[in-house]
């Protein structure tokens, strides 16, 4: 067999191979033998059609096969013995074997880039001197108050005001007629919360439990609901019941029945301490960002199409389904999707470039991970997932999806070796000043 290949740019290559008769020749008799030991022909037993027969009846098919299998062979031999990282489906261009004449094929594919890194030990970052706060203290003890918080019913009150939540019945029109999602059947609305249109919101204030009204407004024209938006919009709505938020008092009891604590003070200090690792755990990613990005300015590489293309429709698929079973909102225009694309794409080919430097380094740094380590974390993620387990355990069951678990592992473990060894210099957070207008600078 005799193998060229030809650098067409950094990460494209172009091979070609020849294969001498005798191996052409030779994959004929197999493929003609197989056929005849499962094939049936009237006339003869199985396994002894004559050959000349088959030809007859399956020749081209025969060619065809011998063609596909001549490939795969030999190109499968070819790039593992050149030891190339191939990352596309390859071009193949070839004529139909013949028997008795040598074979050749090319095939164009797309290569992982050599990688040369150096100088990634004790990069430089930059750490925001950073502490929390009594007040994010409080507000973190505010959220779990509101968390606990009971709806009871007013009643010394039918008049709706704001800060209720209220139970209702709407049905809207348009010009007499209905639209969908324009009724609903006993729907708890925090007037004043902001989950719908501000003014349906304040014109629920002033109804009167039981009493059926009519009101009337304009949905804004860049309203997300095109059927809708800009148009004027008739509700009828009636009041079933007023129910306003008590908020559980703050004490020691509170501490041990929400929090676990034996008293307050022990569940603000709890609060704090979860704060503190919650903010040293964004700290440390941000740092690992700040390595990252400093990796990639510092050692351009330029990354197969193929692979920014591949990440490309992962995040456009993560994006599109980033609420499970919603339509894709009508306000996105193809035009809107278009832009979202290219913000994809350079998301998209600085995560392949990132991928392909902390690749190198680990191989650099003879970073492995085993077998039993994906499998540890397969477990987690199962465990994690709770009913779904199972779906996640049958995702992970093939090698593919377990290879790219052993990368996510490999770059998640190199890149804090980087950070372990990173020069790391602490700053004070920025000082923003405020102008005549507001604007911060």
């Amino acid at each position: 067999m005799k193998i060229d290949i030809e650098e067409l740019n950094s990460v494209q290559r172009k091979i070609r191979v020849e294969l001498p008769p005798e191996t052409v020749t030779s994959e004929f008799s197999r493929a003609y033998k197989n056929l005849g030991q499962r094939t049936r022909v009237k006339g003869f037993r199985v396994g002894k059609t004559p050959r000349s027969v088959l030809q007859g009846l399956y020749g081209d098919e025969i060619k065809g096969q011998v063609r596909s299998q001549l490939v795969e062979d030999s190109l499968g031999e070819a790039i593992k013995g050149r030891g190339l990282q191939i990352v596309s489906r390859p071009e193949i261009e070839a004529n139909d074997p013949e028997e008795g004449r040598g074979f050749s094929f090319s095939a164009v594919f797309e290569v992982k880039p050599d990688v040369n890194v150096n100088d990634y030990s004790g990069v430089e970052v930059e750490k925001v001197r950073l502490s929390v706060s009594d007040a994010q203290v409080d507000e973190a003890l505010r959220r779990l108050q509101e968390s606990h918080a009971r709806l009871e019913p007013v009643e010394n009150r039918d008049v709706v005001k704001q800060g209720d939540f209220v139970t209702l019945d709407f049905e809207g029109s348009i010009a007499g007629k209905s639209f969908p999602g324009g009724k609903g059947e006993n729907y708890l609305l925090e007037v004043g919360g902001g989950r719908a249109l501000p003014q349906f919101e304040s014109a629920v204030i002033g109804l009167k439990v039981g009493a059926r009204e009519t009101i009337q407004l304009t949905y804004p024209e860049d309203y997300p609901n095109r059927e809708i938006a800009g148009k004027a919009v008739e509700f009828s709505l009636i009041v079933h019941e007023i129910k306003q938020k008590v908020l559980p008092t703050m004490d020691d009891e509170f501490a041990k029945d929400h929090g676990e604590c034996a008293s307050l003070d022990d569940l603000k200090a709890s609060i704090r301490t979860r704060l503190e690792n919650e903010l040293e755990r964004l700290q440390k990613e941000e740092l690992k960002e700040q390595i990252v990005n400093r990796l990639i300015a510092t050692h351009p590489v330029t990354p197969p199409p193929t692979m920014v293309e591949r990440q490309t429709r992962y995040l456009m698929e993560r994006y599109q389904n980033r609420v499970p079973g919603q339509a894709r909102p009508e306000s996105e225009s193809p035009t809107s999707m278009e832009e979202i694309r290219k913000s994809m794409e350079a998301r998209a080919m600085r995560q392949v470039q990132a991928t392909l430097l902390v690749e190198r380094i680990s191989q650099l740094e003879r970073i492995e991970v085993a077998d039993k380590e994906v499998q540890e974390r397969v477990d987690q993620l199962a465990r994690a997932a709770g009913d779904k387990a199972k779906s996640v355990r049958e995702m992970y069951s093939s090698s593919d999806a377990r290879d790219e678990l052993r990368a996510q592992i490999t770059f998640d473990r190199t890149v804090n070796v980087l950070l372990e060894r990173a020069k790391i210099k602490e700053v004070d957070p920025p000082v923003y000043k405020v102008d005549e207008s507001g604007e911060k600078s």
